[in-house]
């Protein structure tokens, strides 16, 4: 078993959960690493969920107003824990890999810090932009006004998200899902009777109707974010939360790779809002309900492919910081043949028994009926949409984010550009799904070959493409 020599230390680094990540076999570790953090994520998946669920009892038009929102939640959490989350775990990841401690002591205070900021910037737009934003999503009368109510309540919660996304990251960065996946999962389950008593009230609760819903999800993200952070300053983190200076080189480091993987979230949650928005236009409210429903099951193939993806961060970035090139590239590979098959099977699922799914939150007529078409047509495709996803969280360990975006832009262009195109020429909602099966099909297949092929190994310049000397973290260290 290899031990890693630190630069400029004469003594080397001994750390048993950094050796497992360099040197042991790869499909056990990814599962030993993923089933704690796939848990997390299906915990913080059924937070919205069973909230939707009792959201539901008050009507169909919150439940619709509330589908509108979903989209924009999903992208501040995507962004905040699986893009500029990934970046934070990459950056742990590649310094824990290359022994450079002095890095890892500064990374956990610079990652709060930006994170924080960044959430207190989305708060202040999105809560100046929420009304005219959720008409031109598709909500109109009774529906807007649920999704102003929840969606005021929620925007303003925002830097607390990204703070918890941002101490959580840390922790996954050096490899530690445990702990992560614990808070998590420990505040879902507290979520879930907190979530109806501010809804429908009890006892001296007051009924807070759909605002309660958003309170409660608040409620989680202060309670996540005071015992991570408890945890990073404790001490028993490697990368430790302490006071010091913030320097931009070091939140550079972070933004290099989180600032573009920001990119892949607006792609996604953009592709769900315009094509929500096409079907509402098409079909009216109670079919826009109907297909947010049936979508929403391709956010629960996320807790899939980001519990595989974020162990893919970790282990890539520490072999990219160590110059195990290819075992890195097989780390990915095996990563994304096992999240094809997880996703492929909620796809053949929920193909053959559409129903199970969506009379969960609705029996309306029009909405099961388009529901079904899309779980139909889209869900045995879903195998395609868990490999591409979950590649694209390996594609931030390397630092190699260039496909993926392409990838990912290439799909919103299919399915909400032509899509929505041939939706309003031919009137076929079928027609207009089986685009977004073939661009599903296509987004995984770009994400396969460009990691299969050895892409990531010419050093190039990820916004111009241009080859470029390459980085530090890409050179051997010295190994004993």
């Amino acid at each position: 078993m290899s031990t890693i020599q630190p630069r400029g230390a004469a003594a080397p680094v001994i750390n048993p959960r950094l050796r497992a990540m360099l040197d042991a076999p790869i499909a056990p570790l990814l599962a030993r690493m993923g089933w704690p953090n796939m848990l997390m994520m299906f915990a913080q998946a059924s937070t919205g969920f069973v909230e939707t669920w009792f959201l539901a009892k008050l009507g169909t038009s919150v439940l619709a107003g509330v589908a509108v929102v979903v989209p924009v939640l999903m992208l501040m959490q995507n962004m905040s824990q699986g893009a500029m989350g990934g970046g934070i775990s990459s950056a742990v990841a590649r310094t824990l890999g290359s022994g450079n401690a002095e890095l890892t002591g500064q990374l956990a205070r610079h990652a709060l810090a930006l994170n924080t900021v960044i959430g207190m910037v989305f708060s202040a737009i999105l809560l100046a932009i929420a009304r005219p934003l959720f008409q031109m999503l598709g909500a109109h009368g009774a529906a807007l006004d649920a999704a102003s109510t929840y969606g005021h309540v929620l925007f303003a919660g925002l830097p607390l998200m990204w703070a918890m996304n941002a101490l959580a990251s840390v922790i996954r960065g050096t490899g530690n899902m445990i702990v992560p996946g614990a808070v998590i999962c420990g505040g879902a389950a507290l979520l879930i009777p907190l979530s109806p008593c501010l809804i429908f009230g009890i006892g001296p609760v007051p009924r807070l109707g759909v605002a309660g819903g958003a309170w409660a999800l608040i409620a989680y993200y202060s309670a996540g974010t005071m015992i991570l952070g408890w945890y990073c300053a404790s001490g028993r983190n490697p990368a430790r939360l302490l006071r010091g200076p913030l320097r931009w080189a070091t939140m550079r480091g972070i933004l290099v790779v989180g600032g573009l993987a920001c990119l892949n979230p607006v792609l996604t949650n953009a592709l769900m809002a315009l094509t929500g928005a096409a079907v509402g236009a098409h079909a009216g409210t109670a079919a826009l309900a109907g297909y947010a429903t049936a979508a929403r099951l391709e956010y629960l193939l996320m807790p899939i492919a980001f519990g595989l993806g974020a162990p893919m961060v970790a282990l890539v970035g520490a072999n990219i910081g160590a110059g195990q090139h290819e075992r890195a590239r097989n780390i990915a590979l095996t990563g994304g043949a096992m999240a094809f098959a997880l996703s492929e099977l909620v796809g053949v699922a929920a193909a053959l028994w559409p129903h199970a799914w969506l009379e969960l939150f609705g029996t309306n007529e029009q909405l099961v009926q388009t529901g079904s078409i899309c779980l139909h047509i889209i869900g045995p495709f879903y195998g395609f949409f868990g490999l591409g996803f979950s590649l694209y969280f390996a594609a931030q360990g390397a630092g190699r984010l260039r496909w993926p975006l392409a990838a990912g832009a290439l799909r919103l262009a299919l399915y909400a550009g032509i899509g929505t195109l041939l939706l309003r020429v031919s009137g076929s909602l079928p027609l207009f799904f089986a685009v977004g099966a073939g661009a599903m099909a296509v987004y995984g297949a770009i994400n396969l070959w460009s990691i299969a092929s050895g892409r990531w190994f010419v050093a190039t310049n990820e916004v111009t493409g241009r080859p470029v000397a390459q980085p530090p973290e890409y050179r051997k260290p010295q190994r004993r």
